[in-house]
């Protein structure tokens, strides 16, 4: 079924204006530049390198990129009719429900970034959309509630909007109740057409201030009848940028008369060192949800006791906070932990399959042939690994038995050959001109290869070696990050062994220099 969307989506490409049937450009909306975006695995945005000059593939796809990702939610509704059927049982373990001494569980998410999968490149990673499942299973259907505090993806480039159509269905698969959409998320939901769908299968909030015109409400509210007595579960959005955190009593409204209360606070703009001050004029409030915190993992923020309960949703999707809330002699207790969505965690089979079409999205859509590139200096060019073993035999055989030689193996075993988010450290020089652009056309530049670490090859070898290889070099750290290289921080050394592929010392008579043919 999916080849026949993706066959009615070409389709319509090529009716949009685009011969060849892609979707997008990978710019700005003006095509004069990459679209800024925050790195999952990085806090702050990522800056472009100073006085770098780019080449695109510019045309009418960059004026109709908005207009095409509606095509993508059309294949995805399409997909979704398959994957909700024959779920298959979970292969690994399973969670199972609490007792009944907990009277309502509240699970938070957050700050998702579009971390939809660990890369699986080292083991012990957290997170992943597949695996959350099994988490919200650990409380029953009928007294639970899941929510979102929002920034569902990293920016707003062309893989962006694939992500963030894919993320709301899986929340739809998963069962969310509730969703609260920051102001990015709001334009992204807005533009992409999917406020009025997201409505049927689970309620939306906003904080920001267009909200209201896109009929986007501020609070949402749930009446449960649990025990045998009546609550009002309300949950409502506010950000401190906007104004006094006075207006906040105003927008959860008076104190219900037959039921009682259960208030949420979802708080944009909380910074965790000011929390205290603002807590304190919040005691009409049960629990304050700090939205914006860095932690990647949830946690409570200051006396666990105290009313209101302040805590965090977390980030890119490594752990589930749960929120627990007793019925205690007529009062609510509350009780906060995070979960960790861990490797051994049972898979749900249509969120899986959810995530191979999003793969082949990403494929069909070209994204990794667009990339921008960053022109190098001084005419260089990547040459590829095999043009260093003339001169470097012992080396490149070295490293021709390391796990680098075969980095791009495994992203074409899990199916993100073509991700350029994967691909940029599974190869060499794929941001810049002459480096890798698709395995079809640059085969030569696949894997993690001598122009990595030394830098373009061709002036050292047009020169036979008198002028020395130079920037750009990439670091270790900048793909062994703390999401991608679980176990490389403190283990440096460790590693670096491990790919020691020259002679040591590396004296210059073990380097064989021969004559330029």
């Amino acid at each position: 079924m999916s080849g026949i969307l993706f066959k009615e989506v070409r389709q319509a490409l090529r009716k949009s204006g685009d011969p060849q049937g892609r979707i997008g450009s990978g710019g700005t909306d003006d095509g004069s530049g990459p679209a800024r975006r925050r790195h999952p695995s990085k806090r702050g945005w990522v800056p472009e390198p100073a006085g770098a000059a780019f080449s695109f593939h510019r045309g009418k796809e960059t004026k109709i990129t908005m207009r095409l990702t509606a095509y993508i939610a059309i294949l995805l509704t399409g997909c979704l009719c398959v994957l909700s059927v024959g779920m298959g049982p979970p292969k690994k373990r399973e969670v199972k429900p609490t007792g009944k001494s907990v009277l309502l569980t509240v699970f938070l998410t957050g700050n998702e970034l579009g971390s939809m999968k660990p890369c699986g490149c080292s083991g012990g990673q957290l997170g992943g959309l597949v695996r959350r499942s099994t988490v919200l299973a650990n409380a029953a259907k009928d007294r639970r509630l899941i929510l979102d505090t929002g920034s569902l993806v990293a920016g707003e480039g062309e893989q962006d909007l694939i992500k963030f159509n894919v993320i709301i269905r899986a929340f739809e698969l998963l069962g969310y109740d509730l969703v609260n959409l920051t102001k990015d998320d709001l334009k992204l939901a807005r533009n992409l057409g999917l406020l009025g769908n997201m409505g049927a299968y689970m309620k939306v909030i906003s904080a920001d201030e267009g909200a209201a015109d896109a009929n986007v409400p501020a609070r949402f509210s749930k009446r449960l009848a649990l025990d045998g007595k009546k609550y009002a579960v309300t949950v409502a959005s506010f950000d401190m940028r906007s104004g006094g955190i006075e207006q906040v009593e105003e927008l959860f409204g008076p104190a219900s008369s037959d039921s009682q209360d259960v208030r949420i606070l979802i708080l944009s703009g909380c910074e965790p060192d000011k929390v205290d001050s603002v807590a304190k004029k919040l005691g009409f409030v049960d629990c304050l949800v700090c939205a914006d915190d860095a932690d990647d993992r949830p946690r409570v923020i200051g006396d666990p006791d105290r009313k209101p309960l302040v805590i965090t949703p977390g980030r890119l999707g490594k752990y589930v906070g749960r929120l627990d809330i007793k019925a205690v002699k007529g009062s609510l207790e509350l009780r906060f932990q995070p979960m960790a969505v861990t490797e051994d965690l049972a898979e749900d089979q249509a969120l899986a399959r959810l995530y191979k079409e999003y793969q082949l999205i990403v494929k069909e859509s070209g994204l990794l042939e667009r990339q921008g590139r960053i022109s190098l200096p001084d005419g260089l060019k990547y040459t590829g690994s095999a043009s260093c073993k003339v001169c470097h035999a012992y080396a490149y055989e070295k490293w021709s038995e390391k796990k680098h030689a075969d980095a791009y193996a495994t992203l074409e075993k899990v199916g993100s050959a073509y991700d350029p988010e994967c691909v940029v450290c599974h190869s060499v020089g794929m941001r810049y001109e002459s480096g890798f652009g698709t395995p079809e056309k640059t085969p030569h530049l696949k894997d993690v290869g001598c122009e990595n670490c030394h830098g373009p090859g061709s002036e050292h070898i047009e020169t036979v070696g008198e002028k020395r290889t130079r920037e750009p070099r990439s670091e270790c750290v900048d793909c062994h990050t703390p999401d991608n290289s679980a176990d490389y921080n403190g283990n440096e050394a460790e590693y670096f062994e491990k790919n020691i592929h020259w002679r040591e010392p590396n004296a210059p008579g073990n380097v064989k220099i021969g004559k330029k043919s």
